[in-house]
């Protein structure tokens, strides 16, 4: 961690605070009507087949390893890099270079309410500096994402974003206890979303409910006995490996009376009763979709209030959604609505546990040896299965690693504060919802890869992964809500797994017809050793959720 001297922080804090609560009124900041907003910024975009519009970006994903949090010992990071280090070092230059600048760049100032409830509504300001006119484009696509601006008890979040700024210096700083964040040398419009998500959930967890990178949605299933039962689903996963992607699927439930009523794709807000409450009227998605695969999604893509961000288009304006030649990041805006009214719930919020048949819980993760394709959990594998948050980085996080093994707790890259409070936070609500919460582990991504190096040393994949399909995933999904899956003890893992399901054949992922039995417990042995080195970092962790991990 790295430490501040008290008077400088409370100074630099107050410097902050001041000055952006004061730029709403100084002469170089307009307040331009949404739809001048819109018309201006659809002038540097391209538009399509659709009548909708898309525009690139310089930077196309974000800035990880460049944000940094400033403010007391709670919220600071506890092993920031050594370029971290250097942002927070040089924290006061830089915001008196900042503030310097603002007083003579042109800006705009967008407002926009986040979430739709009577519990907790964000005041969402953004000041935008546009003295590159393509820059427009980034307040516009994310005014779509949020709902227009209301009277509301806050708390005040605020954003202040200058594209142009140094791209040799390009950082992200993050003021937690004062509700702002400054975004500097990106034109990536994943920074604001996540800028304001970001300090929501820290607030959320002040007011008693924990934020959750995680999609949502109500599942209508019928059962053995032929009832029809009604669950919440959350489902966590990072960036890239499905969330989206299965929050928007409508798994087959075609029964009379079955179906699925899509809530939220990204983020939600739990409160101790089982509800939550969801952030956003759009959905920021990636745009590899393939309208097999996506149908929901796809067709709201073609909708001309969709907006898209480094997504191929030809001179004739066909969109090109599966070509990754620009990035393999590309992103788009849709809005939920568009989903269609048979597949979306009237409310962007999660009723409570006790109007529901229950909560059924999904850690989407992707590997490609030996995990299981589902595995049923108890309370304490899913209170690890939290902390592990177990995947793979994608192009969303950091291009230059994707694929490589990572682990993220919550599968959230946005807590802030320490990460075991929230973990036993979710624990305890396991715990004393256990009668009515199902957890799975799910895994996108398939079994039999094989990875060896050759005489250089670089690696090469010697066999190659049999994947899970959406398809198949959906089915999963669809058993398990309908409860027709039997479910038997897993000899590697302590889970459990299924004997069958209905509409796939299960057993063309077992690892006997891919690994020798050596091989089959090396890797075995090798993941259970990197989860606990991994999971036993954290300090005063319940020694239930450590003792989940098998030995």
């Amino acid at each position: 961690m790295v430490i501040m001297e008290q008077k400088t922080l409370e100074c630099m804090l107050n410097e902050v605070s001041g000055f952006v609560k004061s730029l709403d009124n100084k002469p170089n900041v307009s307040h331009p009507e949404a739809e001048v907003l819109r018309q201006t910024a659809e002038k540097s975009g391209i538009l399509t087949e659709y009548g909708n519009y898309v525009f690139i970006s310089t930077i196309r994903n974000r800035s990880a390893s460049l944000t940094a949090y400033l403010g007391s010992s709670d919220v600071m990071l506890k092993n920031p890099s050594l370029k971290q280090k250097e942002i927070i070092k040089n924290a006061p230059k830089t915001i008196e270079l900042v503030h310097e600048y603002l007083q003579k760049a042109p800006l705009i100032c967008v407002k926009r309410t986040m979430c739709d409830n009577p519990y907790f509504t964000p005041n969402c300001t953004m000041f935008l500096s546009v003295q590159r006119t393509d820059s427009l484009r980034i307040a516009y696509m994310w005014s779509t994402l949020i709902f227009d601006p209301k009277i509301c008890k806050g708390p005040d979040i605020y954003l202040v974003f200058v594209p142009e700024w140094h791209e040799k210096d390009r950082q992200i700083l993050v003021f937690p206890e004062i509700g702002i964040t400054y975004v500097l040398g990106t034109d990536y419009l994943g920074e604001a979303k996540k800028g304001f998500l970001r300090l929501a959930m820290w607030h959320a967890k002040q007011k008693g409910m924990l934020g959750l990178h995680a999609g949502a949605k109500i599942i209508r299933a019928e059962d053995k006995t032929g009832k029809i039962r009604r669950y919440s689903m959350l489902l966590f996963g990072l960036s890239g490996t499905g969330k989206t992607t299965h929050t928007c699927q409508t798994h087959g439930l075609t029964g009379k009376g079955e179906g699925v009523e899509i809530v939220q794709d990204d983020v939600v807000f739990l409160r101790p009763d089982g509800s939550a409450l969801g952030p956003e009227k759009g959905f920021f998605l990636k745009t590899d979709i393939d309208p097999l695969n996506h149908p929901l999604i796809h067709n709201a893509a073609t909708k001309k209030d969709a907006v898209f961000e480094n997504t191929l288009v030809d001179y004739k304006g066909k969109v090109y959604f599966l070509d990754d030649t620009l990035t393999g990041n590309g992103r788009g805006v849709i809005q939920r609505i568009d989903l269609g009214d048979e597949h979306t719930c009237s409310s962007i919020d999660i009723p409570t546990l006790d109007n529901l048949d229950g909560m059924i819980i999904l850690f989407i993760t992707r590997r490609n040896t030996v995990v299981p394709i589902v595995s049923k959990l108890n309370p304490e594998q899913a209170a690890a299965a939290f902390m592990l948050g177990e995947s793979i980085e994608t192009t969303a996080g950091d291009p230059r690693r994707a694929g490589e093994s990572v682990r993220v707790v919550g599968t959230n890259p946005f807590i802030i504060g320490d990460d075991t409070v929230e973990g036993h936070i979710f624990y305890r609500f396991l715990k004393r919802n256990a009668d009515k919460i199902q957890c799975y582990l799910v895994n996108t991504g398939g079994v039999g890869e094989i990875i060896e190096e050759n005489k250089e040393g670089t690696p090469f994949i010697k066999q190659k992964v049999v994947r899970v399909q959406i398809s198949e995933v959906s089915a999963i999904i669809r058993e398990i809500a309908r409860g027709n899956i039997e479910w038997q003890d897993e000899p590697y893992f302590g889970f459990k797994t299924p004997k069958k399901v209905d509409g796939i054949d299960i057993t063309k992922f077992d690892l006997s017809k891919f690994y020798s039995q050596r091989q089959i417990d090396t890797y075995v042995s090798q993941l259970i050793g990197e989860r606990r080195d991994y999971i036993e970092k954290f300090p005063n962790l319940n020694s239930a959720i450590i003792g989940a991990i098998k030995h």
